[in-house]
C-alpha cells in the first residue's frame, strides 16, 4: 500500500499536533532524567548562599567541590545515556491513544490502496474521508512524567523552599557568595583583631556634667564623687576575661560577645584603678576624686520690708561648685524660739546654676505673726542633697494698719496669742468685753457670731491648732469690719471667679471620653451659681455705698445697677450653657468679658468724681505712656536685627578664613603668613538694610523728641531717661549711616527707654494717683497705667524696667555672671523646666561624641554655655 499526499490543511494540523505530542514525549522522558542533577545543583546553591563552603577548612572545602563535582557529572551521564528524541509515529502513537482512536487512523491518511481498482480506490476514499473527519478529534493530554513515583518524599520542594530562603538571607550578596563557594581560601587562619579599649567617668546626675573621656594609654584625672567608671575592651590574642583593678578590689569583666568585654565601678574615693589580662597589666589610670561642698549661702542685704506694699523682703546671694537645687528661708519668732518656724521657699533660676542672687518678696502681713520680731535664716541645697545655711537676721514682719477701733483691738488680740498661746482666759475675756457693746462694731451680727465663735473655740477647744484657727477667724473679722461689706464682697467675688478659672482648667485637662466629664460639669455650673451669687451682693454692696458716700453730690441710679445686673445675668447663663455642652473655651472667653465689666465698672465708680478736664489730661498721658512702649517695641526690633546682620557678617568672615586657610593640592604645609587684606565690603542687600536702619532710627528719634516736649507740657516735666535714650538714638544713627556696629547704642537706648517708661510712670502717679491700692500707704508708682488705652501693657512694661534689665523686664547678668533673680521675675514652670532639661542632657550626649567634626562640636559648646 502506498502513500498518498494529503491536503494542506489536514497537513499543517497534523504537524503542529505531531511536535505537541513530541514535546510531551521529550518533557515525560527529560525530566525524570534532569531531577538529580538539578537537585543536586539545588542544594549546593543553598550551602553557597549560606556560605557554608567557605567557612569550611580549605581541605575539606576542596573535598566539597570535587565531591559536587564528580556527582554532578555522574548523575548527567546517567541521564543522557540511552535518552533518544521521539520519533513521528511515535507522537502519533500518542495522539490516537490520547484521543481514544483506535486502528490507527492517522497512518490511514497517508497511506493508499495497492491496486487500480475504481471500487477499491472510492472504498479507500470514503475511509480516508473518515479518518479526517477524526481527526478534529484529537486530544493531548498534560505531560505526566511520573516523578512522583520516583521522588515520593517531595524532596524537590524542599529544595525549591530552601532556595528562595537562602536567597532571601543572602540578598544583594547571592553573586559574590555563589562565586565564594568555588573559591577555596588557602590564607590561613584571620588575623587576630587589634585591642581597642575605650573607658569614660559619668558625674552624677545633679553635677550636670558632660562624661569625661579617659586615655586609652592611661594618666591621671580628676572626677566628682559619686561618679561611675565605665570601661570596654574588645579584640586582642584572646584568653582569659580581663579584670578591672580598683584598689584592693578586684573585679570581673561581663562579657557581651566572644570578643568583648565591659565593666563598670563606682568612685568614691581617689584610687589607682588598672585592667589585667592574662597576668599583664594593659592600662592605669590614677583618679582623684573631687569631694562636693555644701552650698552656701547669704542675705545679699538684710532682709527688711520691701519698698512698696507689705512684703517682706529677703535679698539673698547663694554659690554651689555644681549647682543649686532648692533654697528656702526659715523664720521664727523672737519671742518663742521653740515655736515651730514657716518656711518659706524661694524661687531659683532654671538649669541648677552655680552662683545666682536674688530677693524673694512674699506678703506675711496676714499671719499671725505680722508685727512681731523673728529671726530668719537661709538655706540652700545642693543636688547631692547637702545643705548650707546662713547666719541668723532679725527683722520685724510688716502688718497692715487698721483705723476701725474694734479691727484694732482684735489684730492686738491675735497678736498676743501668738507671743503667748496659753493664755486662753485673758483673751476670752477681752473677746466677752467687745461683743458686749455691739454699737462699736454697728451691730453687726456676723461680727458678733464671729466673736462668739472664737470665745467658744477657746473655751472648749484644747487642741493646740485650735489657737491657729481663733487666729484666723479674728483676722478674717478685722478685714471685714475694716473693708466693709463692699471689701468682703469684692474678696468674695475673686475667690468665686477664681474657683470658677481652676473648675475650667480641670476641665481643659481631661479627655473628651473620660467618664468624669458630667461630674465636672456639674461642678463648673455650681461655681457659675456661686458666682453669680457673689456678683449680685458686690453690685449690692457697692450700691449701698455709693448712696452712702454721694448721696448729697452724685444721684445714685438704680435704673444703671439693673442693668449692669441684667448685663452680668446674660453673661452667666452663657457660661452655663457652654459648660453644659462642654465648650470650654467659651465659657473661659465669656468670664474674661464678664470680669473687664467688672473691671469697668470699679474704675467708673472710682473715677466718677474726677473732673473731665483732668480725667481728660490722665488719659492724655496714659495714651503717651503706650507710645513709649511702642517705641521699647519698635527699638527693641532694630536691635535684633543688628545682632542678626553682625552674626552673618560673622559667619561669611569665617568662612572666608577658613577657605584661606585650606591647604591645596601641591602646596607645601603651612603657607606663608597672608599679607594684610582690606576689610570685606559689605553685600548691596546688607548695605541696603543698614540705610533703611538708620532711616528708621533717625524717624524714631524725631518721633521721641515730639513725645518728650508733649509730656513736658502736660506734666511740667521731661523724665531723663528719655533724654538719655536720645542722646543713644543720636548715636546709632550715626554708627549705621558710617557702616559701623550701632548694638552698643541701640542696647543704650533701649533700657533709657524703659527706664523713661517708668519715670513716666511715677509722674503720673503724683500728679493722678492712679496706681495706689488699697492697703498700700506708700503707693506703688511702678504700678500706674493699669490698662491704658492705647498704652498696651503699660503696667507690665513699665514695672521692673530700668538699668540692668532686659526687653522683658528681667535682670540681665552682672560682670560675675550670677543671675539676679528678682521676684518681678516670671518662674518657669515645670513643664519648660523638663524641655530645657532635656535639651541639655541631649546637648551634653552629643558633646561627648568626640568623633563628630570639630565644627560642631565648637556649636555645641556655645549652646551649653548659654545655658
Amino acid at each position: 500500500m502506498s502513500q498518498a499526499p494529503l491536503p494542506g490543511e489536514i497537513q499543517g494540523a497534523l504537524r503542529r499536533r505531531r511536535r505537541l505530542a513530541g514535546l510531551a514525549l521529550w518533557w515525560e522522558e527529560a525530566w525524570p532524567r534532569a531531577w538529580p542533577v538539578l537537585g543536586l545543583l539545588g542544594g549546593f546553591a543553598i550551602l553557597a548562599f549560606l556560605d557554608v563552603p567557605a567557612r569550611l577548612p580549605p581541605s575539606a572545602h576542596l573535598l566539597l567541590l570535587a565531591g559536587f563535582g564528580g556527582g554532578l557529572g555522574w548523575l548527567a551521564w546517567r541521564g543522557i545515556r540511552g535518552f533518544a528524541w521521539p520519533d513521528a509515529a511515535g507522537a502519533e502513537r500518542r495522539l490516537e491513544r490520547d484521543s481514544g482512536l483506535r486502528h490507527r487512523p492517522l497512518s490511514a491518511l497517508s497511506d493508499r490502496p495497492a491496486g487500480d481498482d475504481p471500487a477499491a480506490l472510492a472504498l479507500w476514499q470514503v475511509h480516508q474521508q473518515r479518518a479526517a473527519a477524526a481527526l478534529g478529534r484529537l486530544k493531548l493530554r498534560a505531560p505526566r512524567p511520573g516523578l512522583p513515583a520516583r521522588d515520593p518524599r517531595a524532596l524537590r520542594a524542599a529544595v525549591v523552599l530552601g532556595l528562595v530562603a537562602a536567597l532571601t538571607i543572602a540578598g544583594a550578596d547571592a553573586p559574590r557568595l555563589l562565586l565564594r563557594a568555588f573559591q577555596p581560601s588557602w590564607a590561613g587562619p584571620a588575623p587576630v583583631p587589634a585591642l581597642k579599649l575605650e573607658a569614660w567617668v559619668t558625674p552624677p546626675a545633679y553635677t550636670g556634667a558632660a562624661p569625661i573621656f579617659l586615655d586609652p594609654r592611661g594618666g591621671a584625672a580628676t572626677v566628682p564623687a559619686g561618679s561611675k567608671l565605665q570601661v570596654s575592651l574588645s579584640g586582642g590574642s584572646g584568653g582569659a576575661a580581663p579584670e578591672l583593678v580598683t584598689g584592693p578590689e578586684l573585679r570581673p569583666f561581663r562579657a557581651l560577645d566572644g570578643g568583648s568585654f565591659t565593666a563598670e565601678a563606682p568612685l568614691t574615693a581617689g584610687q589607682q584603678v588598672a585592667i589585667r589580662r592574662n597576668g599583664s597589666e594593659l592600662v592605669q589610670w590614677s583618679l582623684s576624686v573631687q569631694a562636693d561642698a555644701p552650698p552656701t549661702v547669704a542675705f545679699a542685704e538684710p532682709p527688711g520690708r520691701a519698698q512698696r506694699g507689705l512684703a517682706t523682703r529677703l535679698p539673698w546671694r547663694a554659690e554651689d561648685d555644681w549647682g543649686l537645687a532648692g533654697l528656702r528661708a526659715e523664720l521664727r519668732l523672737a519671742a518663742r524660739p521653740d515655736a515651730p518656724p514657716l518656711v518659706l521657699d524661694l524661687p531659683l533660676p532654671g538649669g541648677l546654676p552655680k552662683s545666682a542672687r536674688g530677693a524673694g518678696q512674699p506678703d506675711l502681713s496676714a499671719h499671725p505673726w505680722a508685727g512681731l520680731e523673728v529671726e530668719a535664716k537661709l538655706i540652700a541645697r545642693d543636688g547631692a542633697g547637702q545643705e548650707g545655711q546662713s547666719e541668723l537676721a532679725g527683722l520685724t514682719l510688716p502688718e497692715r494698719s487698721f483705723t476701725h477701733p474694734v479691727a484694732k483691738q482684735l489684730i492686738a488680740l491675735r497678736r498676743q496669742l501668738s507671743l503667748e498661746p496659753n493664755r486662753r482666759t485673758p483673751a476670752r475675756q477681752e473677746l466677752e468685753a467687745i461683743a458686749q457693746a455691739p454699737e462699736a462694731f454697728e451691730h453687726d451680727a456676723a461680727t458678733y457670731l464671729a466673736l462668739r465663735s472664737a470665745r467658744s473655740r477657746l473655751a472648749y477647744d484644747r487642741r493646740p491648732e485650735a489657737i491657729g484657727e481663733v487666729q484666723e477667724i479674728l483676722w478674717e473679722t478685722a478685714l471685714a469690719l475694716e473693708e466693709g461689706r463692699d471689701g468682703r464682697t469684692l474678696r468674695a467675688l475673686q475667690q468665686a471667679r477664681e474657683a470658677l478659672r481652676e473648675a475650667l482648667d480641670q476641665a481643659e485637662q481631661m479627655p473628651r471620653d473620660d467618664p468624669a466629664q458630667a461630674e465636672q460639669r456639674a461642678e463648673i455650673e455650681r461655681r457659675i451659681q456661686e458666682l453669680r451669687d457673689a456678683i449680685r451682693q458686690h453690685l449690692e454692696a457697692l450700691a449701698e455705698r455709693l448712696q452712702r458716700e454721694n448721696a448729697e453730690s452724685i444721684p445714685f441710679d438704680p435704673q444703671s445697677r439693673l442693668m449692669d445686673q441684667r448685663e452680668m445675668d446674660r453673661r452667666t447663663r452663657r457660661m452655663e450653657e457652654a459648660a453644659r455642652e462642654g465648650r470650654t473655651e467659651d465659657a473661659r472667653r465669656e468670664l474674661a468679658e464678664l470680669e473687664e465689666m467688672l473691671k469697668a465698672l470699679e474704675e467708673g465708680r472710682a473715677s466718677r468724681s474726677e473732673s473731665a478736664e483732668r480725667q481728660q489730661r490722665r488719659e492724655r498721658g496714659q495714651q503717651q505712656m503706650g507710645v513709649v512702649q511702642d517705641m521699647v517695641r519698635r527699638q527693641s526690633d532694630m536691635l535684633d536685627r543688628s545682632h542678626q546682620r553682625a552674626d552673618g557678617e560673622e559667619r561669611e568672615r569665617a568662612q572666608r578664613q577658613r577657605q584661606q586657610q585650606r591647604p591645596l593640592p601641591g602646596l607645601r604645609w603651612p603657607p606663608e603668613p597672608p599679607q594684610a587684606q582690606q576689610p570685606p565690603q559689605p553685600s548691596p542687600d546688607a548695605q541696603a538694610e543698614t540705610e533703611q536702619d538708620g532711616r528708621r532710627q533717625r524717624a524714631l528719634r524725631r518721633a521721641l523728641g515730639e513725645l518728650m516736649q508733649q509730656f513736658g507740657d502736660l506734666t511740667g516735666e521731661v523724665p531723663d531717661g528719655l533724654g538719655r535714650a536720645d542722646q543713644a538714638m543720636r548715636e546709632a544713627q550715626e554708627e549705621l549711616r558710617g557702616g559701623g556696629d550701632p548694638r552698643d547704642a541701640q542696647q543704650r537706648a533701649l533700657r533709657a527707654l524703659q527706664e523713661g517708661g517708668r519715670q513716666m510712670a511715677q509722674s503720673m502717679q503724683r500728679q493722678f494717683g492712679q496706681g495706689a491700692q488699697e492697703g498700700d500707704e506708700e503707693g506703688d508708682p511702678q504700678d500706674m497705667a493699669g490698662d491704658q488705652p492705647g498704652g498696651g501693657n503699660g503696667q507690665d512694661q513699665a514695672q521692673g524696667q530700668g538699668e540692668g534689665r532686659d526687653p522683658l523686664g528681667r535682670r540681665t547678668r552682672d560682670v560675675n555672671g550670677t543671675a539676679d533673680n528678682g521676684a518681678d521675675t516670671r518662674v518657669p514652670e515645670e513643664a519648660e523646666l523638663l524641655r530645657t532639661r532635656r535639651l541639655q542632657e541631649e546637648l551634653r550626649r552629643r558633646g561627648a561624641e568626640r568623633e563628630r567634626p570639630a565644627e560642631e562640636l565648637d556649636y555645641i559648646d556655645r549652646l551649653l554655655k548659654r545655658f
